[in-house]
């Protein structure tokens, strides 16, 4: 991510009802164009998938083939242009301990001088294991976001490369 002009602030809190995997990440780009980095297929594999399948409104779809064998897939809940999108989430791996729509990704986009604050909070996850492999996930994923969403290539994403020499 060489000439990333982004400053990223993570961290893992425990909310009162559960745990949730939280992060931000300051991304120099308006929070209309981050915001279409999340609701258009062709800009999310631009960092995050190799294709995606979504329906951004209330109810519509939310599928994305992260790497050659890992299909997120939920529906999106709630959509503000430019502010907020909440989705449902899960692995469509029958053996996953997070199933399709058990959990709740809300984004947050906040207008922070000529850029924007993303800010991430993925809740519902089921165990320990599943937040820290979430966290890594988001941490991995937002990075790429920041890039793409800046104008820049992210790049083959290393964890697709990864999986498809695995198989």
């Amino acid at each position: 991510m060489a000439g990333s002009p982004t400053e990223t602030r993570s961290h893992v809190t425990r909310t009162t009802a559960e745990d949730a995997v939280v992060r931000e990440i300051k991304i120099a780009a308006r929070p209309e164009t981050v915001f279409a980095f999340f609701t258009d297929p062709e800009k999310v594999v631009r960092w995050k998938g190799m294709s995606a399948t979504l329906d951004p409104r209330p109810g519509g779809i939310y599928r994305v083939k992260v790497t050659g064998g890992d299909i997120a897939r939920g529906e999106y809940v709630e959509i503000v242009p430019h502010r907020r999108i909440v989705f449902t989430w899960g692995w469509e791996d029958e053996d996953s301990p997070v199933p399709p729509g058990s959990s709740t990704v809300e984004i947050t986009l906040e207008r922070d001088g000529d850029g924007t604050l993303v800010r991430l909070v993925h809740r519902g996850l089921p165990t320990e294991t599943s937040r820290e492999q979430h966290t890594v996930g988001w941490e991995h994923y937002l990075g790429r976001l920041a890039v793409a969403a800046a104008g820049g290539d992210a790049g083959p994403d290393p964890w697709v490369q990864e999986k498809v020499s695995n198989q």
